[in-house]
């Protein structure tokens, strides 16, 4: 086989970098656009799309090759790149092999002309929405300083009428941890059936935390407040990207979200420049790994360095991690958060390590007990009835 595809990995385009038409208070990114050999962030050009395209197919696997687009804001980039971007890969793609693609957008350019086309493309859609109005408008404004959230679900509702159920992404921030059964509610009343949820943890030089930052103790709270709501209401209704991967992996399988998994580095970023970083959380120069301008992106993503790069989550862990015993479904959450020390002094710890031993504690025994009437051929509905006859979240 040939050595660049012994070992998959996924490849997030960033076609406009960081550019955006938000400013919302707690984003990463826009920074990023400094590291850009470009005088100014533009637009991916085509000659760099197509070597994208052709080289992350020949490094693939397949059948199947997934090409997630994301910013700053991918919609920047224009209906007219998407379209180059579904001819590139018919071009490339092999005979009986097949394209998927994601793209990772705030909405609020998407009109019926865009919605048409990922719907004709069979594009999946991630829309970025913090759950209710009050706790969305607060963080999520436009570069006018005006709130979103109204334009935000007018978009999700033209998604639905076009026949795609966008995947919700809630950022969990300061503001969230005040009403979490309102912030779970308002995503549920949008019905996609789908919900990620991502703390919010930004970390100033000085070693403050921004105010928009969750706290361990109350993203523990959130979480153990969300599970209870949707294991008894909304079990087989949506679900919740968290608790999805934690019964797998209680179940003996393994976590597709690179935080939970032992090691990481398997997903690599593009940058509108063609520069190619280890990680969506390492842009920077230290974790530039090369360029498709002058490099191979299948041996970009298998060089010693970018292995080196994921070993390491793995290769520091504290003894209180090694010790844990839910190790095997945190693995130490993601190394851009180990900046607290454990219980012994050693430095390396998660800072939300709390809110996560909180809630894999409280949830074990109701998902136990719903994958045990699982096996035994219980209905989602059947199964709810169980757990709220029996009161098991309260334990």
């Amino acid at each position: 086989m040939d050595p660049e595809r012994q070992a998959p990995f996924v490849m997030m385009a960033k076609p406009v970098g960081s550019r955006c038409n938000m400013r919302c208070s707690y984003c990463y990114y826009l920074e990023k656009g400094k590291y850009s050999s470009h005088a100014k962030q533009t637009r991916m050009s085509f000659d760099l799309l197509e070597k994208l395209i052709r080289q992350y197919i020949a490094a693939s696997p397949g059948p199947v090759v997934s090409f997630t687009w994301h910013g700053g804001e991918p919609t920047l980039a224009g209906l007219d790149f998407y379209q180059k971007v579904v001819e590139l890969e018919q071009k490339y793609l092999p005979r009986g092999w097949e394209a998927w693609n994601n793209l990772q957008t705030n909405g609020l350019l998407l009109n019926d002309a865009w919605c048409r086309f990922l719907k004709q493309n069979r594009f999946d859609v991630g829309l970025s929405i913090d759950g209710s109005a009050a706790v969305h408008d607060r963080n999520r404004r436009d570069r006018g300083g005006n709130p979103t959230y109204d334009r935000v679900r007018k978009a999700a509702e033209r998604l639905r009428n076009a026949g795609i159920l966008p995947d919700l992404l809630c950022t969990v921030n300061s503001a969230s941890l005040e009403d979490p059964i309102a912030v779970y509610e308002g995503l549920r009343a949008l019905g996609t059936g789908w919900v990620q949820f991502i703390p919010i943890v930004v970390r100033f030089p000085d070693g403050s935390m921004a105010p928009e930052s969750v706290t361990p103790e109350g993203y523990g709270d959130f979480l153990c407040r969300v599970f209870d709501a949707w294991v008894t209401q909304d079990l087989g209704r949506l679900d919740v990207q968290f608790f999805a991967e934690t019964a797998r992996v209680w179940a003996g399988g393994e976590a597709s979200l690179c935080w939970m998994t032992p090691t990481c580095g398997r997903v690599l970023i593009a940058e509108e420049d063609g520069s190619i970083y280890s990680c969506d959380h390492y842009v920077d120069p230290p974790h530039r790994i090369g360029s498709l301008q002058t490099g191979n992106l299948g041996k970009l993503a298998n060089s010693p360095a970018q292995f080196a790069f994921g070993d390491a989550k793995q290769d520091t862990l504290t003894a209180q991690c090694r010790a844990c015993p839910w190790l095997s479904a945190c693995n130490g959450c993601c190394p851009k958060d180990r900046f607290a020390v454990s219980r012994d002094g050693e430095p390396g710890q998660s800072y939300l390590c709390p809110g996560l031993e909180r809630f894999f504690a409280h949830a074990w025994d109701p998902l136990q007990h719903v994958m045990a009437l699982s096996r035994e051929g219980k209905k989602p509905e059947e199964i709810m009835q169980v757990l709220r006859g029996e009161k098991i979240t309260e334990k």
